[in-house]
This record gives C-alpha cells, sequence and structure tokens, in this order.
C-alpha cells in the first residue's frame, strides 16, 4: 500500500510538472493558438484579446490551486493540517474555483445568446455545472477542515 509520504511526494511531483506545462500553455501556446485562430477567422479577430485574457486568467486560477494544494501538502508533511493555518490556503483554492466559475458563467451567457448551434454552450454549461461541483465541494471540505481543526484544539487543551 502507498504510504502517505510516498503518495505527497508522488503528488508534489506532478503538482511540479503540471505547473511547468500550464505556464508553457499559458505564455506561449494559448496566446499563439488564439493569433493563428484569428489570422485564420478574420470574423473573430475582434476576440483574440478577450479570449487571450480569458485563457491565460483560467491557468491562473488553476495555478494557484496548485500553489495552495503544495502549501496543504507541507502542512500535511509537518502534521499541521490540522490548524488555522491550513484554512488561508483552502480559502485561496474556493476563491480560485469561485473566480473561474464567474468566467465560465460570463462566457456561458455570452455564448448562449450568440450561438447559431447549441454544442459549445452545452459544453460551457458542463463546464460550469463541473466548477460548480468542486466549488460547492471545496466549500464542504472547508467546513469539514474547520471542524476538525476545533476538535484537535480542544484535544489538545484537554491532554
Amino acid at each position: 500500500m502507498v504510504t502517505e509520504k510516498w503518495a505527497v511526494a508522488a503528488l508534489r511531483i506532478f503538482l511540479v510538472v503540471l505547473f511547468g506545462v500550464l505556464l508553457v500553455f499559458q505564455t506561449l501556446s494559448l496566446p499563439g493558438g488564439i493569433a493563428y485562430h484569428t489570422q485564420q477567422n478574420p470574423h473573430d479577430a475582434p476576440l483574440r484579446w478577450p479570449l487571450t485574457a480569458i485563457a491565460v486568467f483560467l491557468v491562473l486560477c488553476v495555478q494557484v490551486i496548485l500553489v495552495a494544494t503544495w502549501k496543504l501538502l507541507t502542512l500535511v508533511k509537518k502534521d499541521r493540517i490540522f490548524t488555522t493555518a491550513s484554512l488561508k490556503w483552502v480559502d485561496a483554492i474556493v476563491w480560485a474555483v469561485g473566480a473561474a466559475w464567474v468566467v465560465f458563467a460570463g462566457m456561458l451567457i455570452f455564448v448562449g445568446f450568440n450561438a447559431d448551434d447549441p454544442g459549445m454552450p452545452m459544453v460551457l454549461f458542463l463546464v460550469t455545472v463541473g466548477i460548480t461541483v468542486i466549488g460547492l465541494l471545496m466549500v464542504v471540505m472547508r467546513a469539514l477542515l474547520r471542524q476538525a481543526t476545533a476538535l484537535r484544539s480542544d484535544m489538545e487543551a484537554v491532554i
């Protein structure tokens, strides 16, 4: 069975790899791909910079989640996860998910009113619902963490 120590180490490796890949996408691939698309489709040219800004912002939201997860893993490794220090990192995840939700909901509304076919609005609806579930799950997990932190503090006071 995989121990906590190995799981944390493996997760950290994959967080670094994912962060690096996202950084390449954020700085090179997404802006370049959007620029190429608008060159090939001149009627989409006015959307180049708004789409680039949205794409870079959404990747930034994921990067914030990765950094917060790294910090939470550090607290797990130090056996300090059930302290108030962990709540600020969970809050950062909740805020990043909330920011991404606002962007996707805005895109869903914009595309929904301007789309000729239902394909893209349905994809955006699916992603928005998925982000909603993740955000609500994080709010519940934060409440559980807060309760566990309070219980641990009470137990340490008794002992």
